[in-house]
């Protein structure tokens, strides 16, 4: 089999890519593994919330001075500054032309609701989630808190608590209550099985619309605005619109344990859209070795495809950190299992010594988590020190970032991902 790029790693990075090539006319096949982090996400995207030193930030383009010279390993340092918000303005155009119902903007971050009643900073998050800015415009400040009964992965009294303590809402009546909705009584049988994924399956299938209705009004009593757990729609937003509609309220989705739903959506729309662009879906596959020719990867092989190989002009690792197994951690030292590609990390991480891995207090951020591929400003990978030109890295597999700690996950999987995208349409 033979195609313009191969991209190992159906995620965020992988899909966006494969998309961005798609549209301009490259011939691209994506190896996926299985489900990918995007299915375990909040639904919304960090672009950057927090430089190195600590500091909370809002706008992100000035920060990137300060976070060029904290971190110059980051791969926004790697890329530059304007790379980074003109790639992060594509995605947010792509993400229009998606219906993925995303708002936010790269000139500042806004505040997000998380599921616990904290307050976050983020780039873009789906119209259906809570933001501390779409709650200020409420002119009767009442907000309901509605869970389902006997579902345990969204906890309202937990979320008021917590509310409470911000000083945006010292001045918010809170109320709490619980739907029913008989439809689910099969699954509440079998509380392994009483997942948001599973209720949204059913409820697509099985359900009195008009009686769902009915029972949101009466629960959410003099509210107009009322949370709920993000438990109403698979595959996007319609169904969770139309509750909206029907109810007369403003309602608001909030994700809850992982599996998330709003990532989930996010997902499924785009890799439809990769598929309705001509794109081949490797599904339930897995990258095992791969072969060079020169200075230049050749063809690779898979688990599915171990006597027939995969070539392509060129490759993406797309494949993640630890949780997908991009990266694995030996005793001694941290790999990419692959392409056995050069590791970086941060200036508290050093990949051959165990030692440096792990931060003694458990809720500080881990210096493993900043392990990764070494990669230049064009997302061209490293191997024994010389750089491969047909191979490039996308999202969580490049090192010299801390994800979560920095708020800056997804916008490193969209802005390397569209980065990658450019080099290969331009390349002759």
């Amino acid at each position: 089999m033979n195609f313009d790029v191969v991209i190992i790693g159906g995620g965020l990075a992988g899909l966006t890519c494969g998309i961005a090539l798609q549209q301009q006319g490259k011939r691209c096949a994506i190896i996926n593994n299985g489900q990918a982090a995007i299915d375990f996400s909040s639904g919304s995207m960090d672009l950057l919330s927090r430089l190195p030193s600590g500091q909370k930030i809002q706008h992100v383009y000035q920060a990137l001075d300060i976070l060029a010279e904290q971190a110059p390993e980051h791969p926004y340092s790697i890329v530059g500054k304007q790379q980074v918000i003109a790639k992060a303005q594509q995605f947010e155009q792509l993400a229009q032309s998606l219906n993925l119902d995303l708002e936010g903007s790269t000139l500042q971050n806004h505040d997000r609701i998380t599921p616990l009643g904290g307050i976050r900073a983020t780039w873009l998050s789906p119209n259906s989630v809570p933001t501390v800015e779409s709650l200020s415009s409420l002119v009767e400040k009442q907000i309901a808190i509605l869970g389902i009964e006997g579902y345990h992965d969204f906890q309202p009294q937990l979320l008021v608590e917590n509310l409470k303590q911000h000083s945006q809402f010292t001045d918010y009546e809170f109320t709490i209550g619980y739907l029913n909705i008989p439809e689910l009584d099969y699954l509440r049988q079998n509380s392994r099985e009483f997942r948001s994924v599973n209720i949204a399956q059913l409820l697509e299938h099985k359900l009195s619309f008009e009686d769902l209705v009915e029972e949101i009004q009466q629960a959410a009593g003099s509210a107009k605005a009322v949370f709920l757990p993000a438990c109403f729609g698979l595959d996007n937003q319609d169904f969770f619109n139309s509750l909206q509609q029907a109810t007369g309220l403003m309602l608001f989705e909030l994700p809850t344990l992982p599996p998330s739903l709003l990532g989930i959506r996010q997902h499924r729309q785009l890799r439809l859209r990769f598929e309705q662009l001509g794109g081949m879906m490797m599904n339930g596959d897995r990258a095992v070795k791969a072969e060079f020719e020169g200075d230049k990867v050749a063809r690779i092989f898979t688990s599915s495809h171990q006597e027939e190989p995969i070539s392509a002009d060129h490759f993406v690792l797309a494949s993640g950190s630890f949780f997908s197994n991009g990266l694995v951690a030996e005793f001694e030292h941290v790999k990419e299992p692959v392409f056995d590609l050069d590791i970086c990390g941060s200036k508290n991480f050093d990949y051959s010594d165990r030692f440096s891995w792990t931060n003694n207090r458990f809720a500080a951020p881990q210096p493993y988590q900043s392990a990764g591929v070494v990669i230049n400003s064009a997302c061209q990978v490293q191997k024994k020190g010389a750089v491969v030109p047909n191979l490039y890295a996308i999202g969580n597999v490049i090192g010299g970032f801390q994800g979560i700690e920095q708020g800056c996950g997804s916008g490193v999987s969209i802005v390397t991902a569209l980065t990658v995208a450019e080099q290969i349409g331009g390349a002759k």
